[in-house]
């Protein structure tokens, strides 16, 4: 998964906006355009998604729910603004929370990609 220059590659895939320059353990990236926000944070559903970091810099992603555990946001490998290397990976999302039309996803640990 390529990074995505301009945004969503198509009207399947949704905006994540995220605070910082990179993921960890406790951040937030906040879905934006679900068409039912409070529904999707009761139970997520497989999506894709672009995550924009606060540099700028856009990462193709997908939030998977397939395993038995909780969702897993699988991040494809980029470059920051500031020109760090960032391999792909996963990370837990230990929690969902509706915040106006938004849905804040809430980082646990990585995994791998």
């Amino acid at each position: 998964m390529p990074p995505s220059p301009t945004g969503p590659a198509d009207a399947d895939t949704y905006v994540a906006v995220c605070d910082h320059t990179h993921l960890f353990p406790g951040a937030r990236c906040r879905v934006q355009g679900l068409p039912d926000p409070r529904a999707f944070a009761a139970r997520p559903t497989p999506i894709d998604v672009d995550v924009r970091f606060s540099d700028g810099v856009i990462a193709d992603a997908r939030l998977s729910t397939d395993g038995p555990a909780d969702p897993v946001l699988i991040v494809a490998a980029h470059t920051t603004g500031a020109g760090t290397s960032i391999g792909g990976r996963g990370w837990v999302v230990r929690g969902t929370a509706v915040a106006g039309d938004e849905v804040e996803l809430i980082l646990g640990g990585a995994t791998p990609a």
